[in-house]
């Protein structure tokens, strides 16, 4: 069952990434985070009252709720910096980033929580998963670059002059657009989101050993929601949120509610699942995220990409089969 959870929480996952692109476009990630976070905690705690766990609150001993609360806040650090990432670069390649807290993770639980069992396994696994991350950060020229080139090219049609300049001009369009592309700090935002997100995985773990999963998930999300908030007032983006636009406002809303649903399969698989295991299976959203961004943004991968792509299918596949 809890390796269903796992598959669940992938697919939402990458639905996630794919809604709140859409609802970034023109709307403040530190705004939309915390206007979805409000989503996510109606249903996290729809869903705690559905199960009958509410009661149960009070049971809470001061270890998980310690960890619940820096799981929270470890979560809270991720979402901001993963949809700052979002709203500065392309999807698929801050996704690839974020994924590449699977390979922390694993480590980290073999680590702090023991999961040595099949060791070569996961190991195996994760190796391909790292060189299947790195072939992904590929770099690209950008759809502007080549419109600039094909406009040039064709102004200076017939004449040499004019013909070299157009040739360093598309030279220097290229070296922009990839400076464009690797530069602006999405990749330091991408890295964080990545780190934050495995020492997620590792204070739930602990956090929810002892909590019934979906209160677990509330509680922690009201500690994201909390935060999330805390920023928006901090920075002074409060006065911007009435006038989100109305189309990106329903985007941020169903990126909420896959997040929730995403939320609630994971935890629930790491409660009764293996970590080291769990959060491979999790990380193959970038199917789904992939496929999405393909169809409703453009964005391509080349055969170098797929590649890599490819290698971290198989390296969760190792991990899954081989334990």
């Amino acid at each position: 069952m809890w390796f269903t959870a796992a598959v669940l929480s992938a697919f939402f996952a990458g639905l996630t990434s794919v809604l709140a692109k859409c609802g970034i476009k023109k709307t403040d990630s530190d705004v939309a985070t915390a206007l979805r976070t409000i989503i996510v905690l109606l249903f996290s705690w729809l869903m705690t009252v559905l199960a009958g766990s509410v009661g149960t609150i009070k049971n809470i001993d001061a270890k998980s709720l310690t960890f619940l609360i820096l799981s929270g806040l470890a979560t809270g650090v991720s979402w901001l910096c993963y949809f700052k990432a979002l709203s500065m670069g392309d999807v698929n390649k801050v996704v690839p980033i974020d994924k590449s807290s699977t390979v922390l993770t694993v480590l980290l639980a073999i680590v702090i929580l023991g999961e040595t069992k099949h060791l070569a396994a996961k190991l195996t696994g994760t190796a391909m998963l790292a060189a299947g991350i790195f072939l992904m950060l590929e770099r690209r020229e950008s759809k502007g670059g080549e419109v600039g080139s094909k406009a040039t090219g064709s102004k200076t049609a017939g004449k040499e002059e004019a013909g070299s300049k157009a040739v360093q001009n598309n030279a220097a369009g290229s070296r922009e657009a990839r400076n464009r592309v690797w530069s602006g700090g999405w990749i330091l935002y991408a890295v964080l989101s990545a780190i934050f997100a495995a020492l997620t995985s590792i204070l739930a773990k602990v956090g929810i050993a002892n909590v019934e999963s979906n209160l677990a998930t509330a509680v922690r999300t009201g500690v994201v929601l909390i935060m999330a908030w805390l920023i928006v007032f901090v920075k002074g983006k409060q006065r911007g949120i009435r006038n989100t636009d109305k189309k990106e406002l329903l985007f941020i809303g169903f990126s909420g509610l896959a997040t929730g649903a995403s939320w609630l399969c994971y935890y629930y698989a790491i409660q009764n699942g293996i970590v080291s295991v769990v959060v491979p299976i999790d990380k193959l959203s970038i199917i789904v995220t992939v496929i999405f961004s393909r169809v409703l943004f453009g964005e391509k991968l080349t055969r170098k990409g797929l590649a890599g792509l490819g290698l971290m299918i198989a390296g969760t596949l190792v991990i899954a089969v081989g334990t």
